[in-house]
């Protein structure tokens, strides 16, 4: 006896209908026939009939090896057979369909939602919402009997695969295969005693786990509904409307923080509103958008202005919304903001300290760690004030430090003054950064593939990391040795060691005075620095990783993690403090001169100016590269970033900010990877989903 089942999925497309959701995915229908071990007796003949007619081979030399006669897997109990088909079921388009916002007024009038439920397995959930929909005069109907529709082992016995029977679920079409959205279920049903379709939303009190994409469910939809009915009305269009709102992350994360049936309820309605609006994008934003797919023409570059004109009109209407999205709307996220806060403040300290170090190094004190946190505060205030993506940070980077360095041993061989070059060639690199955004250089972008950024963010963190080494390395050749000299001279060892042996052989109330050419022992310092950067590393790590354990509560879980940096930067930062006070460590150094002095110009000559300017334009390149990758990969589509992007504006916007930095004298900076990265990272909400045993983020 064959009884044909069915289940619902569905999987994105890349052409997406108006109205659907930022997900936008369309269905897929699956059909799952069952077929169990009493089969008919025909099909067990013909069976037995083509066993008889296999070919027996003469040659002995087969039966070498002993074989025990064992049961088939048709012989042992529970066997059966699953036949699966699938076919795609489109997105409710609210634009459009009519019936959708009927179900969802219908459901609304008298809505079955549980909210906080505590029960764990799939079937204790579903016995509750059965009830709570008898209870709520939905409909009456065998509790029993629909229980045993909504599974495949409704045929008897013989039957034990406990499956759904008819389900939706969310999945993504991904280069290695299909992604399910594990955080949601919608299970349907055909209930013969029943006159009306039923609808019950059950949001669990944890996710759970019910086995195969069902890892992390905490959203139940029940639909149950006769079986004849329009076609309209059918537990499929209905289950095609509920799936088209839960498929939305977004959504989903609202729900979360609904206390009570009629904040749930209103989320509803918003995202029914959100998705009947027509969203109209302008229609020359393809012109320069360095992410569309319109091929790159030079008249693209002869627009001048134009990309910067499209980027404010894209950005201005919504910038006031930068400022209060999390604070004054509905969705409060202060605490959000107050762990992201903690978190810039130390990711961007450090950086300005090391590069400022390495800067202070190699000019001689002429751009030091003072200038660089200063310079840092007035850039990182204007750029966050008129960017166009302010979730970029920028800041000054190794490459920076690494060409400042390089102009500083220009000025030294060929005699010139430092500040005054150094401005120069600011000057004529915020030129060229200015008229590539006036000219739509960012277009470039096109020929820049996602593998190419990731290749070119790879080795920025791998120089970060190789930076840390060096720094580590530096300190233990310099810190690193015995009882030495400062001119490094062997001749007064001897003399040293006399001195010594006369002090060991004289009074107790004897003094000894050492050489002040004496460098005494410091070995524990490099070991302290070593010891202070592994065990930030590891505790930073540790914390970071402490929302995927089950210790404390979720919330909690999720502010440690987001406060992993700051909280093993000052821990570690007191136990080198105050723990080994007694172990001086090396520190930066801080002088008291006026901060800010402006370039005296009329040192250099117009040779100097020229020369200047072809260093400016290899300056203006590096930014222009590490500039614009960093805000691609800020706005990279896996974020689901919804105000747009400003690469023109904001590649001019970097050209003005190096102008002032250039004439005071502080470093110059600009888009910084994985700090931007990082920084919407943090004010992101995440949900977790489990797949071949490993836990995602998305």
């Amino acid at each position: 006896m064959m009884e044909s089942k069915e289940v619902l999925h569905f999987v994105p497309t890349d052409a997406s209908s108006p109205g659907q959701t930022t997900n936008g995915h369309p269905f897929q229908r699956m059909d799952i026939s069952e077929l169990g071990d009493a089969e008919t007796e025909d099909s067990g003949e013909e069976s037995r009939r083509k066993q008889d007619t296999l070919a027996v081979p003469t040659d002995r030399s087969h039966y070498e090896t002993n074989v025990q006669p064992s049961i088939s897997d048709a012989d042992a109990s529970g066997f059966g057979l699953l036949h699966t088909s699938r076919r795609y079921v489109k997105l409710v388009n609210f634009q459009e369909e009519v019936r959708a916002h009927r179900d969802l007024d219908g459901f609304l009038a008298q809505a079955s939602i549980l909210l906080d439920e505590r029960a764990s397995s799939l079937d204790e959930v579903l016995r509750r919402m059965l009830e709570h929909v008898t209870t709520d005069g939905q409909g009456s109907c065998n509790a029993a009997e629909v229980m045993r529709a909504l599974f495949t082992d409704a045929g008897g016995q013989e039957a034990n695969v406990h499956l759904l029977t008819e389900t939706i679920q969310g999945v993504t079409a991904t280069a290695t295969g299909v992604r399910y959205q594990q955080s949601w279920l919608c299970v349907l049903c055909n209930v013969k005693s029943l006159q009306r379709r039923c609808v019950c939303v059950s949001r669990l009190e944890r996710p759970q786990n019910w086995g195969v994409n069902c890892c992390e469910v905490r959203y139940v939809i029940l639909i149950l509904a006769p079986p004849r009915t329009k076609s309209t009305k059918t537990a499929i269009e209905l289950g095609r409307t509920f799936a088209t709102l839960f498929s939305d992350i977004s959504f989903r994360q609202k729900l979360l923080e609904t206390k009570t049936q009629e904040d749930f309820k209103q989320e509803l309605v918003i995202q029914r509103q959100r998705l009947s609006t027509a969203i109209q994008k302008p229609s020359l934003e393809e012109e320069t958008d360095p992410h569309s797919n319109k091929p790159l023409k030079v008249k693209d570059f002869l627009r001048a202005g134009r990309g910067i004109y499209e980027d404010l009109c894209r950005r201005l209407p919504l910038y006031l919304s930068d400022f209060t999205d999390g604070i004054l709307d509905a969705n409060r996220s202060l605490l959000k903001y107050t762990t992201t806060a903690i978190f810039l403040y130390i990711a961007i300290l450090l950086p300005a300290i090391a590069f400022g170090s390495l800067n202070d190094e190699s000019t001689r004190g002429e751009i030091d760690v003072q200038k660089t946190i200063i310079g840092q505060c007035i850039g990182g205030v204007i750029y966050s004030l008129f960017a166009g993506s302010p979730l970029v940070i920028p800041l000054t980077t190794a490459p920076l430090a690494i060409f400042i360095s390089v102009i500083r041993g220009i000025c030294d061989d060929y005699d010139l003054d430092f500040p005054a070059f150094y401005a120069c060639i600011g000057l004529w690199n915020s030129l060229f950064l200015i008229l590539g955004g006036i000219f739509n250089v960012s277009l470039f972008m096109k020929l820049f593939k996602r593998s190419t950024e990731e290749v070119i963010a790879l080795f920025i963190s791998i120089a970060f990391v190789g930076d840390a080494l060096k720094g580590t390395i530096k300190i233990f050749h310099k810190y690193y040795h015995g009882l030495t000299l400062v001119n490094g001279s062997t001749e007064e060892l001897h003399g040293l060691g006399v001195i010594l042996h006369q002090g060991l052989n004289g009074t107790e109330n004897g003094g000894v005075s050492l050489p002040a050419s004496v460098v005494l022992c410091t070995r524990e310092r490099p070991i302290l620095c070593l010891l202070l950067m592994l065990g930030t590393l590891w505790l930073g790590y540790a914390l970071f990783l402490i929302k995927r354990s089950p210790f404390l509560h979720a919330k909690v879980r999720e502010v440690v993690s987001d406060c992993a940096l700051p909280i093993s930067v000052v821990i570690f930062s007191f136990v080198g403090s105050y723990l080994f006070i007694d172990i001086k460590l090396p520190v930066f150094n801080y002088q008291n001169e006026a901060l800010f002095k402006v370039a005296a110009f009329d040192q250099l000559t117009g040779m100097n100016v020229l020369s200047a300017c072809g260093l400016g334009f290899l300056l203006a390149l590096l930014i222009f590269i590490d500039q614009n990758i960093v805000v691609s990969l800020t706005n990279a589509p896996e974020n689901r970033l919804l105000k747009g992007t400003a690469y023109h504006w904001d590649l001019m916007l970097s050209g003005f900010i190096n102008i002032l930095m250039s004439v005071l004298g502080l470093p110059w900076m600009h888009a910084a990877f994985p700090h931007s990265t990082l920084h919407v990272r943090q004010l992101a909400q995440v949900e977790q989903r489990v797949e071949g045993g490993h836990l995602y983020e998305t």
